[in-house]
């Protein structure tokens, strides 16, 4: 394939699944929450400890701390000693329309020597350590029956998931996000080997429609540490851990609509069919105004391409703004002090295809959530 051809296809399926990362909602934040193996499928074995059983324990209790937690949802993959097919995993968060998916596993390796967390995003990589934990994670592929789903995957061959690395690419930003505050509590604040944030090609997690992470929570095969993981005193910790760093990122980057100042929620009326309707006059909306400053525009969308902002490649609307995070460029659409204005703006950026635009709020070119602009904190 000529150079130039090569490009015109990236570009063109890049635009093809470039919508947002993600956004406001009017109910709350729903995280899914995947126990790893389960069933037939016992993952990891290593001085007695089992990998199917520590990862639904720690996940259990990671459910129970954040179901106190008035504005979150917890969804579970599996609740009990299951086997879910991989393929099922995703679908399961998707159709949830999750905010965040979060994959526990537990690691292991042959020389017995490697120990501490590490935390995954979806990606490919060259590095030989983070592959070979791609590799073993995948493989619960051929415990499967019904193969068909998986054309043309190998999980001895994660470079076969190259095709779906788009699919990813506009949470990557949030993605890590949420994995750096898990890791941050499973290794620094226990005071654990920490071994980072990484990215390997996981199939559980190419195929989520938000953003998704799988932690590793240490290793079997090192037998202080998988003494600790499998400890009351290890599983509690970590779940704390996990639920802490899932709770920080959702205050920062979930805003629900009815946590907004000033925001009412549309009373539902109906009206009965014996009565012709009057017109009424709509009422003009209350402006809300940003306050020292702040802003607000439309983030449509979030990928690794540095697109020009040109109407052209955006579906025709102008006002386009760009701004690199890491290896993320976030693209916005407008910029306004009223919050009224901003939900104008979104919907027309929905009415352009990108269904799942947002609103966001910056000060001094620094994001801030909405409802400290509409503050003025």
């Amino acid at each position: 394939m000529k150079g130039n051809t090569k490009k015109k296809l990236g570009l063109l399926l890049f635009l093809m699944v470039f919508t947002v990362s993600f956004g406001q909602d009017n109910g709350k934040f729903k995280v899914v929450l995947d126990a790893g193996h389960g069933g037939k499928d016992y993952g990891a074995m290593y001085n007695g400890f089992i990998e199917k059983n520590i990862a639904l324990d720690v996940t259990l209790r990671v459910g129970k701390i954040l179901e106190k937690e008035s504005d979150i949802q917890v969804i579970y993959t599996r609740k009990t000693d299951v086997f879910i097919e991989l393929k099922e995993r995703p679908k399961i968060a998707n159709k949830a329309d999750a905010n965040l998916f979060v994959s526990i596993h537990c690691n292991a390796e042959t020389k017995k020597t490697a120990h501490g967390a590490e935390t995954f995003i979806m990606g490919l990589t060259k590095n030989s350590s983070n592959l070979e934990v791609a590799k073993m994670e995948n493989a619960v592929w051929e415990l499967e029956d019904d193969k068909t789903s998986y054309a043309g995957f190998d999980p001895n061959k994660p470079e076969s998931l190259l095709k779906f690395q788009l699919m990813q690419e506009e949470y990557r930003g949030e993605s890590f996000a949420a994995a750096v505050k898990v890791q941050h509590g499973l290794a620094k604040d226990l005071k654990r080997n920490d071994r980072g944030v990484k990215d390997a090609p996981f199939w559980v997690l190419h195929g989520v429609a938000m953003p998704g992470i799988l932690i590793e929570l240490g290793f079997l095969s090192y037998k202080n540490e998988g003494e600790y993981l499998n400890s009351e005193k290890g599983k509690s910790e970590l779940a704390e851990a996990v639920a802490k760093g899932i709770i920080e990122f959702k205050k920062e980057n979930f805003t629900p609509l009815s946590s907004i100042s000033g925001y009412v929620k549309p009373a539902e009326t109906t009206t009965p069919k014996t009565e012709t309707p009057k017109e009424t006059q709509k009422e003009a909306p209350v402006a809300q105004t940003a306050k020292n400053g702040a802003v607000f525009k439309v983030q449509i969308a979030a990928g690794s391409s540095d697109l020009a902002t040109t109407p052209s490649n955006f579906k025709g609307l102008n006002n386009i703004s760009k701004e690199k995070d890491g290896k993320v460029v976030k693209y916005y659409y407008g910029e306004v002090s009223d919050y009224n204005e901003a939900q104008n703006l979104l919907s027309e950026a929905k009415a352009k295809g990108y269904r799942d635009a947002f609103v966001v709020a910056f000060k001094n070119g620094k994001k801030i959530s909405v409802n400290e602009a509409l503050k003025g904190k």
